[in-house]
């Protein structure tokens, strides 16, 4: 294994390494050498000194991602041959480069054994984001890498990660093109056309990981009178149209990403399509609508806990938004609700749900128990990165 600097964990701490793990926490270190800098790719290795694997360090409770338990280089060939697996997985077992789709993610952090990076495919444009410094540290390898990736198409490399890299590491990352430059921001899924602002939208420009949820609300909507709150850029709303529905109401506080909304309706249906916009907050506006007026409702909020102390919160926040569409929605209705936040876990937002479901005194049934789609894989080694969770329930 290559001469990285050595990172010793205590005795009996290397057990999850042993299971795949991808994580050390800093608990578990017992000494490391004085060189290593934050970014730094080190060796681990266990209490009586055998090798463990290789990561990149940082400072903080997740003190090493592990990048390989056997690889002797971190190196070109690396990113390259880890970069070729992924979009093999997504151009073959998942089919999803094709002629009517062009957006997907192709790198999900530890789900694609690279800890620490996401990277978005809208086009030829790859939007890279990097959740620790090594990963920053590696990005113009990595960029370099993508623009190679044959079959792969891509020509732009689009670095994000002014507000996903630890503030403490002193980094001072730049939001800027790598390679290549911006010419064109339309985006394919699924047949239907979206314009992806990844210079200043949420996340990387479009919240791809919705893809298949959408799609099965498509089926769901032919007829109804939809309510899609915080639409964001109107993903749900344009395949509600795309599906039939009779009319759809899009909600959100932002008004950027409400005229964003209207753009995108425009986009794919021109000026005929019978939807409105509205810039409201989401609350106000599930306590002022008219009862009995929705019978489709989507609820798919920012992520209401970031971190494990905020859960509380976050689950009475879910309980009362719930609750607040359920009283007001019709016998015969559809609600699609989801939570984000990683660390709510599937059977505490359930509980939430279940909760306003009680609160309001419905008979409500669940039809669908939603997820993340499969180009958002979960390391099997590393259930935490099972973060999407969604129900769609059947209201009476």
């Amino acid at each position: 294994m290559s001469n990285y600097p050595i990172i010793k964990l205590r005795r009996g701490k290397e057990e999850s390494l042993l299971r795949f793990h991808p994580w050390v926490f800093s608990g578990a270190i017992e000494s490391m050498d004085n060189k290593i800098e934050e970014g730094d790719t080190v060796k681990v290795v266990s209490h009586d000194g055998n090798p463990l694997g290789v990561g990149h360090y940082q400072i903080g409770s997740i003190a090493v991602r592990m990048l390989s338990s056997s690889l002797d280089e971190i190196d070109t060939d690396f990113y390259a041959k880890r970069l070729a697996e992924a979009f093999e997985l997504r151009r073959g077992a998942l089919n999803l480069c094709r002629e009517d789709n062009n957006a997907y993610r192709l790198i999900h952090g530890e789900g694609d054994f690279l800890p620490g990076l996401i990277v978005d495919i809208y086009g030829d444009t790859a939007v890279m984001q990097a959740h620790s410094p090594g990963m920053h540290y590696a990005r113009e390898i990595i960029a370099r890498s993508l623009v190679d990736l044959d079959g792969a198409g891509i020509k732009n490399v689009y670095y994000k990660s002014e507000t996903t890299l630890p503030y403490k590491a002193s980094l001072d990352p730049q939001n800027d093109y790598i390679i290549g430059g911006y010419h064109d921001n339309v985006a394919m899924e699924n047949g239907l056309k979206f314009y992806v602002d990844w210079l200043k939208g949420q996340k990387t420009g479009f919240f791809v990981d919705q893809r298949d949820n959408r799609a099965l609300l498509r089926k769901y909507a032919h007829g109804r009178k939809v309510l899609n709150m915080f639409c964001y850029t109107g993903g749900f709303s344009i395949y509600a149209l795309s599906g039939g529905a009779e009319l759809v109401h899009s909600v959100d506080s932002s008004a950027k990403a409400v005229a964003l909304t209207d753009a995108n309706v425009k986009l794919n249906f021109g000026d005929s399509a019978n939807h409105k916009a509205i810039a409201e907050d989401a609350f106000k506006y599930l306590g002022d609508m008219p009862n009995g007026y929705y019978d489709l409702v989507i609820l798919d909020p920012p992520a209401f806990a970031k971190h494990r102390g905020a859960i509380h919160n976050a689950l009475r926040g879910y309980q009362r938004l719930n609750a607040k569409a359920m009283e007001k929605m019709p016998s015969g209705s559809l609600l699609f609700t989801f939570s984000c936040s990683q660390a709510v876990s599937k059977e505490q937002f359930r509980l939430a749900v279940f909760s306003a479901a009680a609160q309001t005194g419905r008979r409500v049934r669940i039809l669908h128990q939603l997820t993340q789609p499969p180009d958002h894989p979960v390391n099997i080694y590393h259930p935490e990165g099972e973060y999407l969770k969604g129900l769609i329930l059947y209201i009476e």
